[in-house]
Order: C-alpha cells, then structure tokens, then sequence
C-alpha cells in the first residue's frame, strides 16, 4: 500500500524545555572552553570509560546540563542544532531520523525497512527502536555526547555513522537537594504553552542515594487545519471536513519519571537501578500544505482526525567494581514501547479515483459505491531488551584493553489498518471491521558480539590502538501483509501460505495454513536473514604537549541486513562505511580549536524506496563518498565566551544506482530479480535510480552555530545576556532526480536565539525567544500523489498531489523560573 508524506507522521509530543539544574557543571560545544575556568576537564564516557574531553582521539560534541538550559532546548532537534555534524528529519515530534556526516540516502522510515545509521545511548542502554530511536524528554541530563564517525567496535550495529549518547545525572550521596522550574510561553500563529519541571537527589545512607525527576509539558499548536471540500471522480461523492476545521490544532502534551538508586555496595562495588517512563500524546499535523488548494505558511487541509499516544518504560541497571586492578562492567535493560496513532490517507484515493477510477472498487453489501476516503490506524508494540559484559585494565599503564559481550533483541509488532468505511464483506480483510488493507507483522532483529580495542604507549608522546568487532545478526519478518483475496487475487490473502506451502492463489481449493501473528487472518511472508562478519578500527594518537594532540584513525562501521516483506524479492544485506579521519584538539590559554577532515566511504548501500504497488523495498543499490570537515572553535574572557561549530559535508554517489543491484554497476543489464538465479522473470530494462555523482539528500553541504554569551553583575545577582545563531544550507530533498525534482529543494534558512536572565544562589529567571525572526525552516518534505502524476510543487494542478512540508517550530518567546533548594 503506498504510505506517503503526510501519513507516516507518527505524532509525539515536543520534549520539554529543561529548567536550570542545581548541580552540572556548564559544557560548551566539543572543542570549547568549560564555563567554570581553565582548569575544570569536561569528562565523557566516549570510549566507555571516563575521559577528559581533549584527551580522546574522536571527533565528539559535548553539551552538559547547564548549557542545554541556556541554548533553550525545546525538543530533540533543537539540540541538533548545536551539534555541527548532525542534520534530522522527521514529520513532526518523535520517529525523527539522525543523521551524521552526511550518510543519508532518503530512507523513508518504513517498518520494514533499514534499521537506522545512527545509534542512540540512554546511559549504557542502547534505545535505538527499529523505526528510530526514542524522543526523550531531555530534563536533568548530565549531557549530550555526539560521536562522529563509525563507532562500530564499541557500539556495535547501527552506530554506522556515529553514536549519540544521553547521559542522565546520577544519584548523589553527598546531601539533599533538588530543584524546581516552571516555564510560560507563547509560539507565533499559536497558542500558549507551559512547562512544569523538578527533581529531588536524598541520599538514604552514606552509601546510598535516590534520584527523583518529574516532567509536565502542554504545547501550543500552531498548525490550522483550514475548511476544504473534495469530489470523488467516480461516484461523486463530496467529502469536507468541516467537522475538524481547528486552528492550533497540532498541540502536545508531555509528562514522565525517572527514578534512580545508587548503591556503594563496598569500597570497590556499586549497583544503579533505573525506571524510566514517559507518555506523549499530539493531536493534528505538523506539516503545512504546499498546493493549488492552499498556500499557508502554516496551514493545512486535513479529512480524517490525526493523532498519536506515544508511552513507553525502560528499566536498566548497572553493575561496576573491580576484581584486582580490573574494571568491570555488567549492564542490562529492558524497554517497552506503545504508540496508537491515527492519519489521514485521503489524498490516496482521491487521486488515485481520479487517474484511473479507483472509487469503482469501492462497494457495500447492496453494491452501492461508498466514498473512497481512506484512514489509517494503527498499533505499534516494540520490545527491546539488551545485555553488555566488559572488562578494562589499568588505565596508567603503557598496554591498556578494553572489550567485552554484547547481546540484544528487540521486536516490533506491527499493526496498520488502512480502512474505508462501509465497504462490503466480500473486499473487507478478514477478520477486521472495514479494512481495505492490514499489516500485522512480527519483525526480530538480534544482534550477538564480541569487542575489544588494545592501546599501546609506543613512547610519552605517541599511542597505537587497534580495536575489533566480531558479530552476528539474525533478523527476521513474519504475518501478514494486504487484501481480502475478494479484492485481489494474488497479493493479500491469495499470497497466504495452504496447508501445503503453496500459496493459496496456487492451490485456490486449499486449506490456508494458521496465522503465526495473532490478530492477521493467515501468513504471507516468513523470512529471515543472517550473517557473520568483522569490522575493525586501528588509530594512532600524537600528543604534542599537555594542551595539544593530533590524531589519525581509520575505522568501519555496519548496519545489519533485513527483510524485504515482498516475498518475491529477496533479503537486503548489510551495508558498510570506511571513515579516514585526521583531526586535532588544542587549548592556546582562554582559546581551543578542535577539527577534523575525513573521508567517508559508504559500501553496499541500503537504499529504501517506494517499487510496486507502492510496497517499500530496499536494496543494496552502490556506493558514495563523502569529504569534510568538522571545527569548533571557543574562547572566554572573564564573563564573555563566544563559541562556534561548523561542517562541511560533499556527498555523493560514485556508480549508478540501479533499481536492482548487479556486479557491473550498469542498469542496462537485467539481473536476477527475485533471487531465484534466473535473469529478470519480466525481461525488463534496470532502471537508473539515481546517476553517478548525484548528490546525497537530507545534508547540507555547510551547517554552523555561533554562541555569543556575556555575564555581569546585577545588584547582589548574576545577570546574563545570551545571542545564538544557527544556519543550515540547503539540501536535496531526494536522491533520485525525477523525485527530487517532484518536490523540489529544501532552501537554506538561519534562525536566532536571544536570552536574558538573573540569577542568585537559589532563583533564576530567565525571559527568552527563540528563532526571533520567526524564519520559515523546513526539515522535511514529500508528496501524497499517484506514481508519474505528481505536478507541480509550487502550484499543484487537479492531478497535481498534495505537497507537505515539515517545518521548525515558529517564533517562540517564553519566561521561566526556577528554584533550587
């Protein structure tokens, strides 16, 4: 079934906006200054051990607990735009894709498509669901850590292109204290919103401490949803929604816990258990409407109620001690994720009815036409559970290791109900209530390894590391995935396995087999993949003095292979990236520079697309390269710093994509379709997907921040005023020209932040505004049409489609207080 644009936004609401916190110290982005003064070390876990930022040979961005609260982060992507490296893409809050360096084909997201190319760490827990990683409300986070570049030896699949690690504030056993926020704001074309907030550290003994973190957040929607009216080409039928005309409709509310125990079980042992849990719930899209119908900046026509409830609980734990002079770590977790969610399908079947008659499948019991409006519900049920053994040995002596076992599994339920009311019996799924298609799938991935990295101290200057990965992944799909077969007589039901294994449109008088995912009328696919493979890393460190180091690494990152859930195609398989990276990290007094060029070479592509009949499919299409640099530069003096990040990023494609993968890289050649051995069963011409040297979509070329901070005294307070400036360049909407031209480009856009606060030893009020200028940005953009008949984006014709665009969030200014106690 073809899932476009504007239905695959699963709505999850904005992360809150974090209070300032009683403890933490201030980090600045990766390369810069620590607030506190010269002599503070900004600590990361990087390599899973703690470190001095400007001691570790990768590429990392750090921003702690304090300077999260002073950028004014509103939600997940508002911390992307201080991570030079990093570019998102989303429909709306929640299910956002990350980006690093550039390594992005336009993956659409799909759930049986690519795991993603980013891993995503809550504390050790890896939280990187099948379909994205989690968007965690971000109150009370120690900090952010962004790895650039593969981390595959350490952290395994999908860490391909970098890791982003969310590291929360641990219990303390040193007194009691906490602290308290509240925050009103107003977003520009909205409403009002707020913001409750607050934590509480007790110890319980001198050997042990709880942490207690609450979140409440209401967000003003900004969206209207405006009155339109529609007329099915073949039964005449007018649709309107007049019954959801709303402005402001896409609001959000947010609300959570953690609880958190330290224990020092002796002087050399300690346990720390977490539960963590938090509900989203949206309302309406996020996206406006780019059409002949409509050209509102943030407007929007919508025919069916679109929603999402978005709740999930993670609960980990940590065991750390020492047996000898040895680190060790045991670490587990166990996560659980719902989401309900509603969107409107509508553009399908309009469009559709008006290419090629599609209302006239559309009947009820008497065989009378019903409307051909199309809404999707659906039910999402992922598990993730995970277990990591390792070992370090003394980290002042001349040899070190680190390495470890890795074990994870993490399933995906997956329900879709894309319903037409009233239709008859005879073209219903069985089994459902209306459904003109159902996906109800079990999808299993595993992932099984062994890691280590050895260092060696060649001389007081120079180091040699070399690190490896053995592993193994083991995924599979299973269910069902279609139509009645009254409607269709070889996809659906009739692809389901008999009694016999044949399908039942090959032994039409058979028995179909039982269902092996409950709530799906029989199975259509049952498949599964695996492999066994290596990935390695090998990097030399050169310290020139105290303050300055350069560095030198090659490394490879992986992402497993899957599933195609068309049963004729066969499985994808895993893709690579080879990074060669130079970088350098100095600290000149009050100044540090920190960079890096690289080169990036993607192997085997997994490349995810819409083939027929509107089914995603992925195939392992070529190769790219992509050149850059990453710099961050910071000073301070006294009570004014200025930071600043920037990247560059040329991507693109060496060979031809093709449509279907072959050894000679040439689409002319047809090739084995279905894996059988047999050439092409159609005898049709490979299609060219993308040439060669076209340009890797979602990533700007040039992307930068700049952070200018100055405090003073104000009476017996401490005052400060706060410029922020971000920019993103522009960006290629889709790998594939004709569907790149169909859209069009997403154009440059630069916002600004202004802040200015007091605060004392126990208040801080702080009055803010965030993209000032109230810049049109958008992140993401697609069209709801019908294959070859998509018009014009800036206009729109009666065949046209309807365009969507993603936006940044609008102007927002807002006061907030906070107490800490």
């Amino acid at each position: 079934m073809r899932k476009t644009h504007s239905n695959i936004y699963v709505r999850t609401a904005v992360a809150t906006l974090m209070a300032s916190s009683a403890i933490g110290m201030s980090v600045p982005a990766f390369a810069q200054a620590a607030a506190e003064g010269d002599n503070d070390e900004i600590v990361v876990t990087a390599q899973k051990r703690e470190q001095n930022l400007q001691d570790v040979p990768v590429a990392i961005t750090a921003i702690g607990t304090e300077k999260l609260d002073q950028l004014q982060v509103n939600e997940f992507a508002d911390v992307v735009k201080f991570l030079p490296s990093v570019t998102i893409q989303q429909g709306g809050p929640g299910f956002a894709q990350v980006y690093f360096r550039g390594v992005a084909s336009g993956e659409n997201a799909n759930h049986s498509t690519s795991l993603p190319t980013v891993g995503t760490y809550l504390d050790e827990m890896p939280i990187t669901t099948i379909q994205g990683a989690l968007d965690i409300h971000a109150y009370d986070l120690a900090r952010v850590e962004a790895l650039a570049g593969p981390q595959g030896t350490l952290y395994g699949a999908s860490s391909m292109a970098g890791t982003l690690k969310l590291v929360t504030n641990a219990p303390d056993t040193s007194g009691f204290y906490g602290n308290v926020g509240v925050e009103i704001n107003n977003v520009a074309h909205g409403d009002f919103g707020s913001v409750f907030e607050g934590f509480i550290n007790a110890p319980l003994s001198d050997r042990a401490a709880l942490r207690l973190v609450g979140w409440y957040r209401d967000d003003g929607g900004y969206i209207d949803n405006i009155p339109g009216s529609r007329t099915y080409a073949t039964s005449g039928i007018t649709q309107n929604n007049a019954a959801l005309v709303e402005k402001n409709y896409n609001d959000a509310e947010t609300y959570g816990a953690r609880l958190a125990l330290g224990i020092e079980l002796n002087d050399s042992w300690t346990i720390k258990p977490t539960l963590m849990g938090q509900v989203q719930k949206t309302e309406g899209s996020y996206a406006r409407e780019r059409s002949g119908q409509n050209s509102g900046n943030y407007q929007i026509v919508q025919y069916n109620p679109e929603s999402s409830k978005d709740k999930w609980i993670q609960a980990a734990m940590t065991i750390e001690g020492k047996i000898g002079n040895w680190d060790m770590t045991l670490t587990g977790g166990h996560l659980r994720r719902k989401t309900n969610t509603e969107s409107d399908y509508s553009d399908y079947g309009y469009f559709y009815d008006a290419l090629s008659g599609y209302g006239a499948y559309w009947y009820d019991n008497a065989g009378d036409p019903v409307s051909p409006n199309q809404y999707i519900q659906g039910i999402d049920r992922y598990r993730k559970s995970f277990a990591e053994f390792r070992v370090s040995s003394p980290q002042d002596a001349s040899l070190r290791f680190i390495g470890g076992l890795f074990w994870q599994r993490q399933t995906h339920n997956i329900e879709q109900n894309y319903i037409i009311d009233n239709i008859a019996d005879a073209i219903t799924v069985p089994g459902t209530d209306s459904n003109i298609w159902l996906t109800k799938q079990l999808r299993t991935d595993r992932d099984y390894a062994a890691f280590g990295e050895l260092s060696f101290d060649v001389t007081d200057k120079l180091t040699l590391t070399g690190g490896a990965r053995l592993y193994k992944y083991d995924n599979s799909l299973i269910g069902f995935f279609g139509y009645s077969d009254g409607y269709s007589s070889r996809t659906g039901v009739a692809a389901c396995f008999t009694t016999t294994g044949a399908t039942l449109r090959d032994n039409p008088t058979g028995t179909l087999a039982p269902a092996d995912v409950a709530g799906s009328p029989c199975t259509n696919v049952d498949k599964s993949t695996s492999d066994t493979d290596a990935i390695y890393k090998v990097n030399a460190t050169y310290k020139i003095n105290d303050d300055a180091l350069v560095y030198a690494t090659w490394s490879r990152g992986y992402r497993p292979g899957g599933v195609n859930r068309r049963g004729t195609l066969p499985p994808y398989g895993p893709d690579e990236l080879d990074n060669y990276e130079l970088g350098w990290k100095t600290t000149f007094g009050a100044f540090r520079f920190n960079g890096a060029v690289y080169q990036l070479d993607w192997n085997n592509i997994q490349l995810s697309f819409l083939g027929a009949n509107g089914l995603s499919e992925v195939r392992n299409a070529g190769i790219a390269r992509i050149r850059g640099a990453e710099f961050d530069v910071g000073y301070r003096n006294g009570g004014f710093s200025i930071n600043a990040g920037f990247s560059y990023n040329d991507a693109k494609i060496r060979r031809d994509f093709c449509a279907i993968a072959n050894p000679q890289f040439d689409c002319t050649i047809d090739v084995d379709l279905d894996g059988s051995g047999a050439i092409d069963r159609n005898n049709e011409i490979n299609d060219t997907l993308a040439p060669s040297g076209s340009r890797l979509p979602v990533t700007a070329k040039f992307k930068g921040n700049v952070v200018a901070r100055y405090e003073f005294p104000v009476a017996a307070w401490n005052g400060h005023f706060q410029v922020a400036a971000n920019h993103t360049g522009s960006r290629r909407s889709d790998l594939r020209p004709f569907e790149a031209g169909i859209k069009g480009k997403l154009d440059a856009y630069t916002t600004v932040d202004l802040s200015f606060g007091v605060k004392n030893d126990q208040w801080s009020i702080e009055a803010f505004a965030t993209n000032v200028l109230d810049e049109l940005g958008v992140v993401n953009t697609g069209v709801s049409c019908i294959e070859t008949v998509c018009g014009d984006p800036d206009g729109g014709t009666a065949l046209g489609g309807t365009f969507y665009d993603t936006l940044i969030k609008p102007r927002i200014i807002g006061l907030k207080f906070s107490r800490d106690f």
